[in-house]
């Protein structure tokens, strides 16, 4: 084989490779995200148009699971604080969606070939999980508390009301209602909104 074939070869599978999976630059500025990463904000007007989940309160939610950081997994957990025994749970990707639920979207949706570390993928299935909050929970999709509530307890434990015995998940939750409402002025003030 020439050596300029195997050079476009060897081209062709590093494009193809891993994404670039670093958080954008500037997390507290919407529109600061939306131009250095346009596909992220593409991907969440498309999943806003499908499901009715606004923009904001989909950045606000995605911030606060990954910041943006599209193979993020939660920690490794640690055996007599030195032995790694694995993670603290199946979570992964720009949603942190857990396997279970990850299938459960796959089997719903029939989309076989999405991926959690797909932006486009991981924004329509937090679409597909607020819109299906919103049917069954009665949750308004204006709110990004109460939603974020919903996605990290389930909807089980929402219903249940568990999150009340965690102070620091209702401290989390309404500062992601809070980030949501500033995400949502900023989208306004550069004509995303």
């Amino acid at each position: 084989m020439n050596r300029l074939l195997k050079l476009a070869i060897v081209g062709l599978v590093a494009s193809c490779g891993g994404g670039n999976y670093s958080a954008p630059r500037n997390l507290d500025n919407a529109c600061a995200i939306a131009a250095e990463r346009p596909a992220y904000f593409r991907a969440m007007k498309a999943s806003e148009r499908k499901w009715g989940v606004p923009v904001h309160v989909q950045m606000a939610s995605i911030h606060q699971e990954s910041k943006f950081v599209g193979d993020a997994r939660t920690p490794h957990q640690y055996a007599l604080g030195v032995i790694p025994i694995g993670r603290q749970s199946s979570a992964f990707g720009y949603s942190q969606a857990l396997d279970g639920t990850w299938e459960e979207y796959l089997q719903e949706t029939g989309k076989r070939r999405a991926r959690r570390d797909n932006i486009g993928d991981a924004t329509d299935f937090m679409g597909w999980y607020m819109d299906g909050s919103t049917k069954r929970l009665g949750i308004s999709k204006q709110d990004a508390t109460s939603q974020y509530l919903a996605y990290h307890e389930g909807r089980a434990g929402f219903a249940r009301r568990s999150y009340l015995s965690k102070s620091w998940l209702v401290r989390v939750a309404n500062n992601v209602g809070t980030r949501s409402s500033l995400y949502r002025s900023q989208l306004a003030s550069c004509g995303r909104g």
